[in-house]
């Protein structure tokens, strides 16, 4: 998976600077095109795509702002600040 994101990293980046040198030698429609759908792919492929692989092993209450979770750290800063 993760060599899967990062080919489809490079691939969007690629069409997207192909688009812009489209738009550069005077095709514009066709650049408009191609930056439009590298940006699209990576809104609605790539970035869902790492977010799930970056959360897929995660657990996520120890991210929210529970009691037991602000007890933790409330035992921790006492621990750790004592002189």
């Amino acid at each position: 998976m993760k060599y899967f994101i990062k080919i489809l990293f490079v691939a969007i980046l690629l069409l997207i600077c192909i688009g812009y040198y489209y738009k550069n030698i005077g095709n514009h429609a066709t650049g408009d095109k191609l930056v439009g759908v590298g940006i699209l792919v990576s809104a609605f492929i790539l970035m869902p795509l790492f977010i799930y692989h970056r959360w897929k092993n995660k657990n996520v209450k120890d991210y929210m702002l529970t009691e037991e979770n602000l007890n933790k750290m409330r035992d921790y800063e006492k621990e750790n600040n004592k002189p």
